[in-house]
């Protein structure tokens, strides 16, 4: 088990999460996993998913998985986000602003309160609709868009990086950025765990390629001729989040090019004809 850990130190915060307390001596990771009454091969899903940027779980695999052990990490993850890593990130924060005035401190703070209100939400969310769902080969998957999330910790660090006051303090502004990027990368992750956990129930599962709500949106700006920063700024979002959107746009439908994307989206009903240029 130890080994396991030496080779990935990026797991240090699964370890901590599926409550594995240190020590582990020449104890394999069955025993520790045995001895928390965890299924090793549901935990090294998790590690793999964690450890490995272009891993995502074979149908085969998912078939094994315990699903509850999954569910379980989820949870606890969203203990992790709400009483640690956001409590860092706040205490990083309200010590990059202090020298600031009071406005700039009251925007910026305002910004991220709402933005933890909002991830409060989801989870609760998760924890209401979606964790239940986790097993039942007959319950609908619900229709959940983690794009929010995503986009706001972006903007946030496209705040502190573009646009922060320079009387701020710039050692604090670093260990912001620091937090931001870590908090990204483990809710990415996250979130393709979760989605492991949906499509676990039935390895027949079809390949969903709807558009979400904001991919039609954007698609639409797309089909007007708009360019990603007239789509960031007229919908209040990162130009990374907008690229982000379109990349999955073009892989849903299978269409790379704008006048492609035009078509398909007069052919859907996302368009009027008067409204191409």
């Amino acid at each position: 088990m130890a080994e396991l850990l030496e080779r990935a130190p990026s797991l240090l915060g699964v370890f901590t999460r599926m409550g594995f307390n240190f020590g582990y001596g020449e104890a394999s990771v069955g025993d520790v996993c045995s001895s928390s009454s965890t299924d090793p091969e549901t935990f090294l899903l998790i590690c793999k998913v964690y450890s490995q940027e272009s891993y995502r779980p074979g149908p085969e695999e998912l078939e094994k998985a315990d699903l509850s052990v999954i569910v379980k990490y989820l949870s606890l993850s969203h203990t992790y986000y709400m009483n640690v890593a956001l409590k860092d990130l706040a205490a990083s924060l309200g010590r990059m602003i202090v020298p600031c005035g009071d406005d700039t401190q009251r925007v910026i703070w305002k910004f991220f309160t709402d933005f933890k209100e909002e991830l409060r939400k989801h989870f609760d969310y998760e924890e209401t609709y979606v964790f239940p769902q986790v097993g039942s080969p007959d319950a609908g998957i619900p229709d959940e868009d983690h794009s929010g999330v995503e986009e706001t910790l972006e903007d946030l660090k496209s705040l502190v990086m573009n646009h922060l006051p320079a009387d701020a303090d710039q050692q604090e502004a670093f260990k912001v950025l620091s937090a931001i990027n870590s908090l990204q990368d483990d809710i990415r992750k996250h979130i393709l765990l979760e989605e492991t956990a949906l499509e676990g129930r039935s390895s027949s599962k079809p390949e969903d390629n709807t558009l979400t709500a904001r991919e039609r949106e954007i698609l639409v700006c797309v089909a007007k001729g708009m360019i990603n920063k007239e789509i960031a700024d007229m919908l209040n979002i990162s130009i990374h989040t907008v690229i982000t959107h379109r990349k999955n746009i073009t892989q849903k439908t299978g269409i790379k090019t704008v006048a492609g994307l035009t078509v398909y989206a007069l052919l859907n009903d996302l368009l009027e004809v008067t409204s191409v240029e």
